[in-house]
């Protein structure tokens, strides 16, 4: 195995994989402002087929389902022994999409839940920031009680009594990131 390239940015990442067009691509999802999910996203829109293993700190059933369906072939944590990690990149390269036990564990717990729209991440994030419903409101051009419903539905899907323990879960699943 050869590495041919280090990127800090999903855009630098996309650039590289263009120049050397690596068997396997290694991709954290924490990317600065390009983050890794969209990455893998255009490099499979640049080569349908490009192999990319998901190697990363973030460890919620949310990241791990948005890597895979952006087209990721395996999902691995950064604190995975390196006998794995080589077994894992042989077995992309290879044509395989292997899923470890954690990794199964998480997707199996997430397909028992109902998922956020993308407007409830939305409103969600502009809670972790500390918005109250009328500037969330205001920034989102919706009326305040629309937010309301929104808040409600997010404190429903994920089981909560309150904003707060909304944000908690959130982060702990990889729904939404505090940068």
């Amino acid at each position: 195995m050869e590495v041919v390239g280090s990127a800090s940015s999903g855009e630098e990442a996309i650039a590289l994989f263009l120049r050397h067009r690596p068997d396997v691509t290694l991709m954290d999802l924490q990317l600065g402002t390009m983050g890794g999910v969209d990455a893998i996203k255009a490099i499979r829109k640049l080569q349908p087929d490009a192999r990319i293993v998901v190697l990363t700190m973030y460890q919620g059933d949310e990241d791990i389902y948005r890597a895979l369906d952006a087209g990721a072939s395996a999902y691995l944590l950064k604190d995975t022994l390196s006998d794995d990690l080589i077994r894992v990149i042989r077995d992309v390269h290879e044509g395989r999409q292997p899923v470890t036990p954690h990794v199964k564990a998480r997707l199996d717990a997430r397909a028992g839940r109902p998922a956020l729209t993308p407007r409830e991440t939305q409103v969600l994030e502009l809670i972790a920031e500390g918005m109250r419903n009328r500037q969330i409101a205001s920034v989102l051009g919706l009326s305040e009680e629309t937010v309301e419903v929104h808040v409600k539905n997010i404190r429903a899907k994920l089981d909560v009594k309150d904003r707060t323990a909304a944000v908690n879960v959130a982060i702990k699943r990889g729904i939404i990131h505090i940068r």
